[in-house]
């Protein structure tokens, strides 16, 4: 999945809005100022995402490419591989419930 691609499904949800608070690098997703989905605007490789805690320890034992949340905390974020084994309709269902979290 591409950049545009997630960031198109993301900016149809209600509130969204977005911005570089920590650096031209970092792209963050926001719903009524307050984050849902961070990410590295040049490579894309991963993004991370607000989860249920239960949800996201049944999440890292299932996939390789979700594992705690880098630079976040670890019981409330996956940081979600966007080319391993995470399927495209997973990235974006656990898309939609950070954003229905937050």
């Amino acid at each position: 999945m591409t950049l545009e691609q997630f960031r198109a499904h993301c900016a149809k949800k209600q509130g969204f809005s977005e911005d570089f608070p920590f650096g031209p690098e970092t792209l963050v997703f926001r719903v009524a100022g307050k984050i849902f989905a961070l990410m590295d605007v040049d490579t894309f490789s991963s993004v991370n995402l607000k989860c249920d805690p239960e949800r996201a320890i049944e999440l890292r034992e299932r996939y390789e490419g979700i594992i705690p949340g880098y630079h976040m905390n670890k019981q409330h974020w996956n940081t979600v591989s966007a080319n391993d084994d995470v399927p495209r309709k997973l990235l974006l269902e656990l898309a939609d419930h950070s954003y229905e979290l937050v």
